[in-house]
């Protein structure tokens, strides 16, 4: 893996290949750095990488090695992992595309660390939702969702997976895709939504910070989805609730249902047509309709 330009321009000289587009620049990541770790803060180092496979398994592998709060950025991943093995892939420098490793440690019982997959998606939507002036919205358990041209559309998703001793989570999101460089038309990106803020350093220093204090607030709490806040904040944020949907659960089995809440263990809740409530803590999710 190869370091970005850590003085965010391109080397002298440069005129084509990957420093070409200025719509596009690289990440300061020395700026990143100054900016964001700090005495008694949570984060330990931002490291900028120009390209990789997986930040969430490059993360993963060094994990024993490094403290909490350690930021993996790349410019670009070659081979991004979604849930269920999907792929995430995107044109270099086009979305951020970073993992974090958090180690709650024995302040909050490993039980309630399944939580972290929706704080991130929390501290996410906040941060986006201030920093680029774009309503940012949750669909359970892991996108991100904007509206652009009035349709709801993903521009962002959230892979939380456990180390030894902590939870990486990773966090891609589409910041300036073009209609044409979509993966699928129900993508979308923030400058497709018309987002005030494009530059990607602003951004990320505002999921992180947003992380960095949704974070604090869920440890203190014991991992407490209620007493942190987070439980409620979730709800506020998550369009999925109030949803006729179909959930496609391990082993082939599928239900459909209203979804009514999230529940302390940050399971979606779903009524059947037979009044029956079940709660998924696993599975893929579709909206089909809201419930008038």
């Amino acid at each position: 893996m190869t370091p970005s330009d850590a003085s965010g321009g391109a080397p002298s000289g440069a005129s084509a290949g990957r420093w070409s587009s200025l719509d596009r620049p690289p990440l300061n990541a020395a700026a990143l750095e100054r900016a964001l770790v700090a005495d008694g803060g949570l984060w330990s180092s931002v490291e900028v990488v120009a390209a990789t496979g997986s930040t969430n398994t490059d993360l993963a592998a060094r994990a024993g090695q490094l403290p909490e709060g350690a930021v993996l950025v790349a410019e670009e991943q070659t081979a991004g992992r979604g849930r269920l093995d999907r792929s995430w892939v995107a044109p270099a420098r086009s979305g951020l595309f970073f993992s974090v490793l958090l180690k709650p440690g024995d302040s909050v019982p490993q039980e309630r660390w399944g939580w972290l997959t929706l704080l991130a998606g929390v501290a996410a939507a906040t941060g986006l939702s201030r920093a680029a002036g774009v309503d940012t919205a949750l669909k359970w358990p892991n996108d991100l969702l904007i509206t652009v041209n009035g349709e709801e559309r993903k521009t962002g998703g959230i892979l939380a997976e456990r180390v030894s001793d902590g939870v990486v989570v990773g966090i891609g999101l589409n910041v300036t895709l073009t209609e044409d460089e979509l993966p699928v038309p129900e993508a979308g990106s923030l400058i497709l939504a018309k987002a005030a803020v494009t530059d990607r350093e602003p951004l990320l220093k505002a999921v992180l910070r947003s992380l960095e204090r949704w974070y604090g607030d869920w440890r203190a709490a014991g991992g407490d989805p209620a007493a942190s806040g987070l439980q409620e904040a979730y709800a506020a944020d998550c369009v999925t609730l109030g949803r006729h949907v179909r959930a496609d659960l391990p082993g082939g089995r599928t239900l459909t249902g209203t979804a009514e809440a999230v529940d302390a263990d940050g399971r979606l809740v779903v009524r059947t047509a037979e009044d029956r409530h079940e709660a998924v803590g696993a599975g893929d999710v579709v909206h089909l309709r809201s419930v008038r």
